[in-house]
């Protein structure tokens, strides 16, 4: 099945990322230890503070509180979300500052369990024993808060049934006096008589009305759980501080590691060439970097080992170290090198200048069937018909081998690939082609001798023109006596 391509494109960019931050992991990690040691620190500088708590049972007052409806969620008649208010209210702090002597004091936090008639009173203090005892009195603060709102409540509604109930007793003893003066049978005694009646049954409802409130039991709550003395401080929490610190850490570290990798233009990695200058790496040799043994080829100039050697500061001592080279690293290296190059002559170009010279190690020969121009001549650029770059990695920037490319732009010079090197430097050997077999006659009847030498330099050497050397003409020896 075919993925849409915003898939692939957000697949890619989440790669990027991934390879920023692997580029720029120094800088991620430092930002990261320095976040969470400062999350450490500020937790080790905040002082301890300690949190005591005092759970209350709320109940019932009486029939004229308002209450919830009772449903499956809502299991209480009570509204303790309004409770909750008015045991962190300003009245309730009050009472509980004067009943510990302050003229102010902390202000608590009041939560509420799920499914509960329960009050979690917690109060934050300096001190274990001090959180106790202002959580103890916010507890009792608010229990007679509510006990004395209770009371008062009840007191004005038996004010006010009282004050009704003697209204109708005024009334009815109007009636009754009333009464007496009006003639059985007339309308008006009628009247008189169902008023009386009505004002019985509304006093007798008054009173009835008036003893329950008299006999309501005031039962604001009560505490089941008293404050104690926390052992462990709250705060601050380990978790907390750590968690902070390393977030902000990792944030700060990312934006570090974006600002940084956009202004860095060194070429540390291989994959850096191909990044910020777009060329093409053909090899990259600064893995070679490991102690081990150069692996011998075929197509080798000088097999053999690598050594690097460098003397120590005691006179006398040597030291010296091989290098590993993969098997295949070279012969891939020179495959490229002549695939990728459209003729046979081939311009080395080395960033920076000196590469070769102040390499620690002896040269690393690769053979290639090419003609290698190294810059000296002054035909090279003109003659070239393609060039390699040999970047030292953390020793050039990528504008550096822009403006090399640029240079070898000009010119009509193409630029075949890069190779990434640190210690170890190739240089590029021509590979000799095997000469075609001469028979001996025409040897013999040109008189013409081709030696290595003159193969290489395209001079023949005739057998007329070659001084032969002078040999002593052997001499006879005289009979004598011995």
């Amino acid at each position: 099945m075919t993925q849409p391509p915003d898939v692939h494109a957000r697949r890619g960019e989440l790669a990027d990322h991934l390879a920023l931050l692997r580029r720029q992991w120094l800088v991620l990690v430092g930002c990261v230890v320095v976040g969470g040691t400062a999350g450490l620190g500020l937790m080790r500088l905040t002082p301890s503070a300690y949190t005591a708590v005092t759970q209350v049972q709320v109940m019932p007052i009486g029939a004229q509180e308002p209450g919830n409806q009772v449903t499956a969620r809502q299991r209480e008649s009570l509204n303790l979300d309004t409770e909750a208010q008015v045991a962190a209210s300003a009245v309730v702090t009050g009472r509980a500052a004067k009943a510990l002597g302050l003229t102010t004091a902390e202000p608590a936090e009041v939560t509420v369990p799920p499914n509960s008639s329960v009050l979690a009173i917690a109060v934050t203090a300096a001190d274990p024993q001090t959180a106790a005892v202002r959580s103890t009195a916010y507890a009792d603060a608010y229990l007679a808060h509510r006990r004395d709102s209770a009371l008062t409540a009840l007191a004005e509604q038996q004010q006010a049934v009282l004050g009704k109930l003697r209204q109708v007793n005024a009334g009815l003893d109007a009636t009754i006096r009333r009464l007496a003066l009006l003639v059985r049978g007339t309308p008006d005694h009628t009247i008189a008589l169902q008023r009386q009646s009505v004002l019985n049954r509304q006093a007798a409802s008054l009173a009835l009305k008036y003893d329950a409130l008299r006999t309501v039991a005031v039962t604001p709550g009560a505490v089941i759980s008293p404050a104690v003395p926390p052992s462990e401080p709250s705060s601050p929490s380990l978790p907390l501080y750590l968690g902070t610190g390393l977030m902000a850490g990792l944030l700060t570290g990312a934006a570090a590691a974006l600002i940084r990798d956009r202004l860095d233009i060194r070429l540390r990695q291989a994959a850096d060439v191909e990044r910020l200058t777009g060329l093409p790496v053909l090899a990259d040799l600064s893995c070679v970097t490991e102690p081990g043994l150069l692996h011998e080829r075929s197509y080798a100039a000088e097999p053999g080992l690598l050594h690097e050697r460098s003397y120590a500061a005691e006179p006398g001592l040597l030291h010296e170290r091989s290098y590993a080279v993969e098997p295949g690293v070279l012969h891939e290296l020179a495959c490229a090198v002549v695939a990728a190059c459209p003729g046979k002559r081939l311009l080395v170009c080395a960033l920076p200048a000196d590469l070769r010279s102040s390499s620690p190690v002896e040269p690393l020969a690769v053979s290639a069937p090419l003609t290698v121009l190294d810059g000296t001549d002054v035909r090279d650029l003109a003659r070239a018909d393609a060039a390699l770059l040999l970047v030292g990695l953390g020793r050039v920037t990528a504008p550096e081998v822009t403006a090399a490319a640029r240079r070898l732009g000009r010119h009509d010079v193409p630029i075949i690939g890069v190779v990434a090197v640190t210690d170890v430097v190739p240089t590029f050997v021509p590979l000799l082609e095997p000469r075609p077999h001469t028979p001996l006659g025409k040897l013999v009847a040109t008189g013409e001798f081709p030696t290595a030498t003159s193969a290489e330099l395209g001079i023949s050497t005739s057998a007329e023109t070659t001084p032969l050397p002078h040999i002593p003409p052997l001499r006879r020896s005289r009979p004598g006596p011995p």
